[in-house]
């Protein structure tokens, strides 16, 4: 019955190697449902309605009706209407206590300027997720929410911004604000969402100050930014830029997690020159860079600084799509660099589909090869303990220590 192999899956303790925010109480209902199993949710009713005619969703929607308590068969509009009429706080400690879903740390994405999600502060955060060690780390985004800050100062001292002068005061100010960010104990990684803007195809090296097309691009940013509250980075030239600036530990979205993003861009094979260039740079793919699992784990496979985050498959992927996935990494990754992740996000439910979901495809996988006789009980134990908890500890120097008694 592989009983070790089941009670590692199923109980060892977990770190979230790549998470989000919660929607605030009063804001649960702005955002459609649908987004926790699909990302098309931002393209319309069309997109939403098909969203619910998906593997995923019909798996997500009998597990979520148990979670609730309702009868199976349920429909996702059952699972909607119940869990609209659940106090949201309850909503949030059911979804993170469950069977299977609790976790030792969260390493949280920290960086939000939405006035519809939840503040990111430690005390704030801990009222919604529940961990054993009641420890939250950051991921420091590189996103226009610190940009925005750093622009705002430079219209007053630079103007255009279409100057040697302004490039190097942008350069100035956005490294201070990384080093800013580096000093701070609960940061452990920088992030990137280049995927999703302009593509991970990111030049490996140019030099900044002799770049036309870098200074053009921002001083567009700067007049964007002068005639606009919002502002969107999808110039090129400067998201290459901003990586270049922060390439410590590094997380990269790859693949599966947003509408905007160019499917042949977010390959993560794109980054290969980039990873070149920085060898002693931690490279974190993260969803599993789906479609593209194998070409990550090849990536992991030959560059010792690259490390693959198996998340967002879980829910948004079919059950059998999410082994499928799990196998290709497997084929070639190395077993002491894969981290599994939720990526919850706005919905307290998308953490506990994206734990219960992950543990029972590492167990249906892993018991499978053992079951082949390609691999003993015991190493594969070790595997699952490594992705769940240890290979994260490391990777991001958190010095935990997992609870002894997970097997009870």
């Amino acid at each position: 019955m592989l009983e070790d192999l089941r009670a590692a899956a199923f109980t060892y303790p977990a770190i979230d190697n790549h998470a989000h925010a919660l929607l605030r109480a009063e804001n649960r209902a702005d955002i459609p449902f649908e987004g926790l199993i699909s990302e098309s949710h931002l393209d319309g009713e069309a997109a939403i309605d098909a969203a619910t005619h998906t593997l995923a969703c019909y798996r997500a929607t009998e597990q979520l009706g148990e979670l609730f308590g309702l009868e199976r068969g349920v429909s996702w509009e059952g699972v909607k209407a119940k869990r609209a009429k659940i106090e949201y706080t309850e909503l949030a400690f059911l979804s993170t206590t469950a069977s299977g879903s609790r976790r030792s740390c969260m390493i949280y994405h920290g960086t939000t300027n939405s006035p519809t999600v939840r503040p990111n502060e430690s005390s704030e955060l801990s009222q919604w997720l529940r961990y054993e060690t009641g420890r939250r780390l950051t991921v420091s985004a590189l996103s226009t929410c610190g940009i925005k800050v750093i622009l705002q100062k430079l219209l007053v001292e630079h103007g255009s911004g279409d100057s040697k002068k302004s490039l190097l005061a942008f350069t100035d100010e956005f490294k201070q604000y990384l080093s800013e960010h580096a000093q701070n104990s609960g940061v452990v990684a920088f992030k990137s969402v280049v995927c999703y803007r302009s593509g991970l195809a990111v030049t490996p090296k140019f030099k900044a100050v002799h770049s036309k097309k870098l200074r053009a691009a921002l001083s567009a940013t700067y007049k964007e930014y002068k005639n606009s509250p919002k502002i969107r980075l999808q110039a090129k030239p400067l998201n290459d830029y901003v990586v270049h600036l922060a390439m410590e530990i590094i997380q990269f979205h790859t693949g599966l997690g947003d509408v905007d993003m160019m499917l042949d861009l977010s390959s993560p094979k794109h980054l290969q020159p980039l990873i070149k260039a920085y060898p002693n740079t931690k490279v974190v793919l993260l969803h599993s860079s789906y479609p593209y699992a194998r070409e990550a784990g090849y990536l992991a496979a030959i560059h010792p600084n690259v490390y693959l985050d198996f998340g967002e498959i879980f829910p948004a992927v079919s059950a059998h799509g999410q082994r499928a996935m799990l196998q290709h990494i497997l084929e070639l990754a190395p077993t002491n660099k894969i981290m599994w992740s939720t990526d919850g996000h706005f919905w307290p439910e998308s953490y506990y589909l994206g734990t219960i979901q992950a543990r029972e495809a590492l167990y249906t996988v892993l018991r499978a090869i053992v079951d082949r006789g390609e691999l003993s009980e015991a190493v594969a134990v070790n595997i699952v303990q490594g992705a769940l908890f240890h290979n994260a500890n490391k990777l991001y120097k958190l010095n935990l220590v997992p609870n002894i008694n997970w097997k009870k």
